[in-house]
Formats: C-alpha cells, structure tokens, sequence
C-alpha cells in the first residue's frame, strides 16, 4: 500500500496545554531512523481514536458526576497541514488541546506513526502509544474546567500524564485494557520525555536551568513514565484532590 509519508519514528512530543494552550512539537532525532504510515495504518489508528475517545468521554463524565460536576466534552479534529484554530496555529505532528474552543486537535498521521513505532520496537499493536496521546490531552481538559492550570508547563504536563494513567487504569477495570497496552503508553511517555538537563555544578547556572524546565517542559522521560504510573496505580485521585476518595 501506498505509503502517506515518512516521519521519523520518535519526534513524539505531546503538546504543551497548560500555560499556552496549543504549542509546537519538538523534535528528538533518535532511536530507528523512520517508520513508513500508510493510509491504512492511519483509517486503523483513526477508528482506534475514536473508540478511545467514547471511552475517554464515558469516564470523565462518569467521574465528573460523582464530584458534582459536569464535563464539557472537548470536540475531536484531526488535521495534517498547519491548522489555525482558537489558540493559535498547530502545526503538523502534535496533537493538543485548546480550551478556548473545547478541542482535542491531532494529526492523524502523527498518531498513526506512534502506534506503528512502538508496534515495531515491543512486538505489539502498539496502539497505546497512539491512544496515549488522546488520553493525555484529554487529561487537560479534565485538569482545566477543574480550575488547575498552572504557569508552570511541568505542573500541567505531569497533571495530564497521570491523568493518562488513571484512563489506563480505567480500562484494566473495565477488561478493555489489552495484554501489552501498559507497556506501549510507557514506551510513547518515554520518548516524549524532554532530554535529561545537563547541570554545570554552578548553583545560579542550575536553577536557571531547572527553572526554565519548569516553565516550557514536559518532564524527563523518568518523570513522565512515573507521572503515567501514579494514575496507572492510583486513578484520577492520585492526580488530582477532587478524585479522592470517589468509588472506582
């Protein structure tokens, strides 16, 4: 089958949706040079998508309901091209939300190739590293009509990745969770993460270093991993204080 385009297999980087609500990807040339999508990979990771995100949309209302509170559903839209939208521009392979209009944007063929990259490397389906994407910026809604969004991006991101976590956890429940998805969404954290910061032994040099961490990153691979793990392992009230003490 025709191949839609070539990306390369790790350029994964969630979008930013706490400080600015929709950023650029970022790019990190590592690991297997480049991974083929066709369009049949992207019309199977698209019917993925949309099934994660009826039980995305499930959960969440479910849990909002319990807490007294009402979720407003984010719409879904797929893009390729750069698409300009109610925060600003979104560029190709990203995926992120805006609040602004209550949308989950993602290039299809961006997610596609998540799926496909960690179907290569684990001997999997690898559609959990795709899902996983949707998952995350989902948990930026949740966070944001609950009130939290914070001025540092890292608070944002590790609210959204444990909030993917608690959407893991969800599915293991519910019996939908399939033998390997644990393993694919760590493998697309892991390589989402931002580069381990190279400190210089100056005390000011490194706080300035760690500051700016914390204002434009998503976290380490480590913390990232971790993030995704204490909702893996807590559900939605490990990340945030509403969730306490709601009935799983």
């Amino acid at each position: 089958m025709k191949s839609i385009t070539t990306v390369r297999s790790t350029i994964v980087a969630l979008a930013l949706g706490g400080i600015a609500p929709v950023a650029s990807a970022k790019t990190t040339p590592v690991g297997p040079p480049t991974v083929e999508v066709t369009s049949r990979d992207v019309a199977a990771s698209n019917a993925k998508v949309k099934a994660a995100y009826d039980a995305l949309i499930n959960m969440w209302s479910a849990d909002f309901k319990q807490i007294g509170e009402q979720f407003a559903a984010p719409r879904l839209a797929r893009y390729r091209s750069p698409i300009r939208t109610s925060c600003g521009v979104m560029l190709p392979n990203n995926a992120g939300y805006c609040s602004a209009d209550n949308t989950v944007y993602f290039d299809d063929i961006f997610v596609a190739a998540q799926a496909k990259s960690a179907a290569r490397a684990l001997g999997t389906d690898g559609d959990m590293a795709g899902l996983g994407v949707i998952a995350h910026e989902m948990g930026h809604a949740v966070a944001i009509q609950l009130g939290h969004e914070s001025r540092l991006s890292y608070d944002n991101e590790a609210t959204a990745d444990c909030l993917a976590g608690a959407f893991a956890q969800h599915a293991q429940v519910d019996k939908s969770l399939e033998q390997g998805d644990v393993e694919e969404a760590v493998f697309g954290m892991s390589s989402a993460g931002d580069p381990t910061p190279q400190l210089t032994g100056n005390d000011r040099v490194d706080q300035r270093i760690l500051a700016r961490m914390e204002r434009v990153g998503h976290g380490t691979r480590e913390q990232r991993v971790q993030n995704f793990r204490n909702g893996l392992q807590g559900g939605a009230g490990a990340c945030l204080a509403e969730f306490r003490g709601m009935r799983s």
